[in-house]
């Protein structure tokens, strides 16, 4: 038998005991305002109800034993206590007194309006700009959708309930966070000063969990072809850059790439929010942390680089480089860790590499420009670009071989691209051999890759 959660107490003010077979009247202040209100839709009238009922509800709450209940067992209790004088609820159907009991117990328990939003597995975005205008993406498009807040205190209250579960604080000495749900789901929230409309809440979910090779290509974020490259290439142990712009789609595809690592590897993934679900069974998941109110305890993604390399790990994993990390990244991929991969932010292929160039440079160093050039250039092997097309269609755009160094400027081909300006999804192939076919070579993969090379059209062919 479940603790109840709610203890004795005596009529609300206000309140009309009830006749036999009539329902309870509102308190006044409820009453009155409904005489007052306008006609509102039924979703409108039920948060409206439970905005009048939640204050009552929560003096009500033994918080003791709200923990120790689950979420069926404290809707069971609410609707019990929706029936009483002392909520002082009007007469409901049975459907609406159960979608007001639904939202209290979000209210209570989970992340209020949000709530729904999280259990929708078409949506992939959820975006809060202050308690008024809500979007979410569905397919790769945004569209406005109607929750209702209270108010700004609600709003911040659902905030802070979301930083508190991740160990974090959010307030006014401390106005932003950037932490992950108990789903995995990526969450950034700031609030006022800083956001003078509210407290804004970004969260990134992730709708395509668990995808292959195979299913992208399915879904014609790739062509086979480029699949059959992609999985000859984590085998040969290529280092590869994902790039691609913000919600592309790089954390899905290096979930996919990584489902080709041979099981007996051992692996390490390095984040800022841990997104990335590898499969493999000898995998160390490592996370960057915050500084604390006090100013202490930040741990960095290059002081986790730093101690991986210790570690013993056959490949690492970087979730985003951005910033002095980049350097250690690069030294790992040059100097025992082949097959690493790593995700940045950039717009094609040749702005990948001179990001990682300027990040190089800003972390410090002697190192001249023509050096880090050739380091790059000898570390990293294919760099992947992705996209979200306006249709909302993310998709691999190209697939560059990094050749060398020719005249003190990183090299590059493109082996594989989406044909431009088309509504469907051609992917067209030089047909040339990489320049680190040698490392096909040793895993006696060269034909199968030279029948993928050949399978699409070719860069700069009509169309038959």
């Amino acid at each position: 038998m479940a603790a109840r959660a709610f203890g004795r107490r005596s009529r609300a003010a206000g309140a009309t005991p009830a006749s036999d077979g009539e329902p309870a009247a509102l308190p006044t202040a409820v009453a009155s305002h409904a005489a007052s209100r306008p006609a509102p839709s039924a979703e409108a009238f039920i948060s409206e109800i439970v905005a009048k009922v939640h204050p009552v509800i929560v003096k009500s709450l033994d918080m003791t034993k709200i923990s120790t209940l689950s979420n069926e067992q404290l809707a069971g209790q609410l609707l019990q206590f929706l029936g009483t004088d002392e909520a002082g609820v009007p007469d409901l159907s049975p459907l609406d007194r159960q979608k007001a009991v639904t939202e209290l117990v979000h209210d209570i328990k989970g992340l209020g309006p949000i709530e729904p939003l999280l259990h929708d597995p078409l949506i992939s975005d959820i975006l809060i700009n202050g308690m008024d205008s809500t979007y979410v993406e569905r397919g790769g498009r945004l569209e406005r959708v109607d929750i209702r807040f209270r108010d700004r205190q609600h709003l911040l209250h659902i905030a802070q309930r979301i930083a508190g579960r991740v160990g974090r604080r959010i307030d006014e000495s401390s106005p932003m966070v950037d932490a992950r749900l108990e789903d995995g789901s990526r969450v950034n929230i700031i609030i006022p000063p800083l956001a003078l409309d509210g407290a804004a809440i970004s969260i990134r979910r992730f709708v395509m969990r668990g995808v292959s090779l195979e299913q992208m290509a399915e879904r014609q974020v790739l062509s086979p072809a480029m699949a059959e490259l992609f999985r000859i290439g984590v085998k040969a142990r290529l280092n590869i850059l994902i790039s691609g712009g913000t919600g592309a789609g790089k954390t899905t595809f290096m979930n996919a790439l990584s489902k080709e690592i041979d099981h007996s590897e051992r692996l390490v993934t390095i984040e800022d929010a841990a997104e990335l679900q590898l499969q493999q069974p000898h995998v160390i998941r490592l996370e960057t942390r915050t500084m604390s109110a006090e100013g202490t305890g930040r741990v960095t993604m290059r002081d986790l680089l730093v101690n991986t390399l210790r570690m013993r790990p056959d490949r690492i994993i970087v979730g985003e480089v951005r910033g002095g990390e980049a350097r250690e990244m690069l030294q790992a991929m040059n100097t025992g860790h082949p097959g690493s991969m790593c995700t940045l932010h950039a717009n094609n292929p040749r702005e990948a590499l001179t990001r990682m160039e300027n990040m190089l440079m800003m972390a410090g160093g002697e190192m001249p420009l023509p050096a880090l050039r050739r380091q790059i250039a000898s570390s990293v092997d294919m760099v992947v670009q992705l996209a979200r097309l306006r249709s909302g269609h993310r998709c691999v755009t190209s697939a560059t071989n990094v050749v060398g160094i020719e005249n003190d400027i990183v090299t590059t081909e493109e082996i594989w691209r989406r044909r431009p300006g088309e509504a469907e999804h051609v992917f067209e192939t030089s047909g040339r051999q990489p320049a680190w076919m040698p490392a096909v070579d040793a895993i006696d993969l060269r034909e199968p890759l030279l029948a993928a090379l050949q399978a699409d059209p070719r860069i700069g062919e009509d169309e038959l």
